[in-house]
């Protein structure tokens, strides 16, 4: 079966532009709500991070009593924060097995806390909700300045790989295969990054370091698939330099579209895995990079291919000339 890509280019980007709205509105729902486009994880912000799980180990299940047999309840522990000053703490109850959703762990973040403080915290924490499993207790700290730095550190490492990029493929290609590959490329990240703060908005998730990294892989793994079509499309306009754009660009789709297709698969099977058993540390890390390598074969098989093909249409536009060839003449 032929696809018929260019054609339907308009709709295409329809989609493209309604799925980067709707993330663009939940990002500022997000900057109203915490005065950052995404809801920014303690790797970001600097502070204390607790996660307290409640002890239902059979041997203390006889002090528990019911306690482990309902979910803990939020008003409660914000209740105990409220007395202990730090009411403007963010709080999260995150399931201890995800495919029981037993939700009897407590996720807080809240300003840095010395070691007093979170003592005097965590008892009175157990008082009120029950005791905590200590070894499956986590308690992590970052200061404010060092936040500041990796959030500077993961913007510049972005750039800096997006004119990589544009270098790269203005000396291998031409300046307008460039473009329009990055704008593919900001396409994947406007929709990872939307679905992210739809999910931040909605369920209080948090991005970290990871999320940066997944970024980085994002625009490496896109940049490849468009690298394929493209040489493709090159490669078809030297054998039939008569043939419209149009004409070149869908045949171009079409001879990469099955390895496009097998690429994407195989990896996100394996990214899958990763997301159902990687556990919670990995798992939002892997539904970015889902998401992201999703968005990323879309954006290379239906944007990038599409755009060139528009741009080379226009009347106005006037094909770069060949180099010319110098005969050499023998004395």
């Amino acid at each position: 079966m032929k696809l018929n890509i260019v054609e339907k280019s308009r709709l295409w980007w329809g989609l493209s532009l309604g799925v980067i709205l709707v993330g663009l509105l939940a990002s500022g729902i997000c900057f109203a709500q915490t005065g950052a486009p995404l809801r920014l994880g303690l790797d970001f912000t600097g502070g204390t991070r607790l996660q307290l799980e409640l002890d239902c180990r059979p041997e203390a299940l006889a002090t528990q009593g019911d306690r482990c047999d309902r979910p803990i309840d939020l008003g409660d522990v914000e209740a105990v924060l409220a007395e202990q000053g730090l009411g403007n703490s963010a709080t999260q109850l995150l399931d201890r097995d995800p495919l029981k959703q037993d939700r009897q762990v407590i996720s807080i973040r809240s300003k840095d806390l010395q070691v007093d403080q979170r003592t005097e915290l965590v008892t009175a924490l157990a008082q009120r909700v029950g005791a905590f499993n200590p070894t499956a207790t986590q308690i992590d700290t970052v200061g404010p300045v060092l936040g500041q730095q990796i959030l500077s550190s993961g913007v510049l490492a972005m750039v800096l790989a997006l004119a990589g990029i544009v270098v790269y493929l203005s000396l291998r290609f031409q300046f307008d295969y460039a473009i329009f590959a990055i704008v593919a490329l900001l396409h994947d990240v406007l929709v990872t990054t939307g679905a992210f703060a739809l999910l931040g908005w909605l369920g209080g998730v948090e991005v970290d370091t990871l999320f940066v990294v997944a970024l980085l892989t994002i625009i490496g793994f896109s940049v490849n698939d468009t690298v394929v079509i493209y040489d493709r499309v090159r490669e078809n306009l030297k054998q039939s330099p008569e043939a419209g754009i149009a004409e070149t660009v869908d045949a171009a789709v079409n001879q990469t579209l099955a390895r496009s297709i097998n690429t994407t698969v195989t990896t996100l099977l394996a990214v899958v895995a990763i997301f159902l058993f990687g556990g919670a540390t990995l798992r939002y890390f892997s539904l970015a990079l889902i998401i992201g390598f999703v968005a990323g074969s879309y954006s290379s098989i239906f944007v990038a291919s599409t755009l060139l093909a528009w741009w080379r249409s226009r009347p106005s536009y006037r094909p770069p000339a060949p180099p010319v060839v110098r005969e050499s003449s023998e004395v």
